[in-house]
């Protein structure tokens, strides 16, 4: 096999590079295609180096992925994208992706967490003052209006890079607009801490954020993603998850909760790896059939005979669902399916069978406890602590990019 990278005495395989490009694709709703493939290449291989550097800096400090941690990740990711058990095993394959890509990026992430980890408690020392004084700004800014907010960052490690890496961040952005999830998009290209838990900062007052971050994210209304925002460190893109009047004040997410859910039919026709046109047309006159259902029911039994391992049948709440499926729903007549929706796991239809009843005013929060900040300040300086950590270990390896 061709060499794409050595990281010190071990070799990246252009196969390895091809098969994490695949995965990226598919789990960001990339397009596979030569312009998509030159365009993350050069950020994948990046990735795939720094991988190679934690998994041997954590074979050397003894630090392992266990195989519950990695089962548990596993069945996250299925459940994720509505996947019975043992599901994603089959995806992988029917796409032609070694499963070893996927495991090797799962044992990275799990085994860097407990590193940065490591290092931070090693570090980082977390006083009772510090404590006591978050907490107190937490009770003199208890009434102050709140974001919730999810991040990508790209990093710009020489000036020669940065027209590569906005490139990259205009291709996500127009992707999740498309429709991938933004937390899939971060797992695999973000570049802070924060990517191992799909990009979530957390609620934050606008002062808790760097003053060019803050005035997009004041910009964005809930659901919204921002244009990419260059920093001195690189590229970010911002998602406004949900918006809140203070600690107690109930959030966006809360108030559309209180107007309820849909019940609802969906059925998803797996698509081939490679889209031919045939194939396409192929797709489109299947789901059409399945649009002669008039009901919930003959939806669902049509859905099970088609494609049994991806029609579901269940109660979905609009705070949990994106802005462009909440608003289909919104426009469905019950009983009416949907036109052919195109998913990253193929091609949806959609009916709705009833709304649920809204649900009661939200109980107030109440203030976090001291564990709950104790683990904010924490995660706080882990972003640091990674960056500085990832940085001295490149400096101290030998890498020969070949690719």
């Amino acid at each position: 096999m061709r060499i794409a990278a050595v990281v010190n005495d071990e070799v990246i395989s252009v196969f390895d590079l091809y098969s994490r490009i695949r995965m990226v694709e598919l789990s960001s709703n990339l397009p596979d295609s030569p312009e998509t493939r030159q365009r993350i290449g050069g950020q994948v291989l990046r990735g795939l180096v720094d991988e190679r550097l934690q998994l041997q800096e954590a074979k050397k400090q003894n630090v392992v992925a266990t195989d519950d941690e990695l089962n548990t990740a596993l069945t996250s990711i299925e459940k994720q994208n509505n996947m019975q058990p043992g599901q994603l095993n089959e995806y992988l394959k029917s796409r032609g992706i070694d499963r070893g890509t996927l495991i090797n990026q799962l044992t990275a992430s799990i085994v860097w967490a407990k590193l940065v980890r490591r290092m931070a408690a090693q570090t980082t020392e977390i006083s009772d003052e510090e404590v006591d004084a978050a907490l107190q700004r937490l009770k003199d800014h208890a009434n102050e209006p709140q974001s919730r907010i999810a991040e990508i960052f790209l990093a710009v490690d020489n000036p020669a890079q940065d027209q590569e890496v906005r490139n990259l961040a205009l291709k996500l952005t127009e992707q999740m607009k498309q429709g991938a999830r933004f937390s899939a998009v971060a797992q695999q290209f973000s570049q802070s801490a924060t990517a191992a838990v799909g990009g979530d900062l957390g609620w934050l007052r606008p002062d808790q954020l760097p003053p060019e971050l803050a005035a997009a994210a004041a910009a964005l209304k809930p659901g919204e993603l921002s244009a990419p925002i260059r920093t001195n460190n690189g590229y970010y893109l911002l998602l406004v998850v949900d918006r809140r009047n203070g600690l107690n004040g109930p959030s966006a997410q809360q108030q559309q909760q209180q107007q309820g859910g849909y019940e609802i039919v969906q059925v998803v026709l797996p698509l081939p790896a490679q889209l031919t046109e045939a194939a396409k047309r192929n797709a489109l006159a299947e789901a059409q059939a399945l649009r002669a259902a008039k009901s919930c029911p003959e939806l669902l039994k049509l859905g099970q005979e088609k494609a049994p391992k991806s029609t579901n049948q269940g109660r979905v709440n609009t705070a949990n669902m994106p802005p462009q499926m909440r608003e289909l729903l919104q426009k469905l007549q019950p009983g009416v399916a949907s036109e052919p929706i195109l998913q990253r796991s193929g091609l949806g239809i959609v009916m709705v069978c009833g709304k649920d009843t809204p649900t009661a005013q939200p109980q107030k929060t109440g203030e976090p406890t001291r564990e709950e900040v104790f683990e904010t300040l924490i995660r706080q300086k882990l972003d640091t602590v990674s960056r500085r950590y990832i940085r001295d270990l490149r400096r101290g390896a030998y890498v020969d990019v070949r690719v």
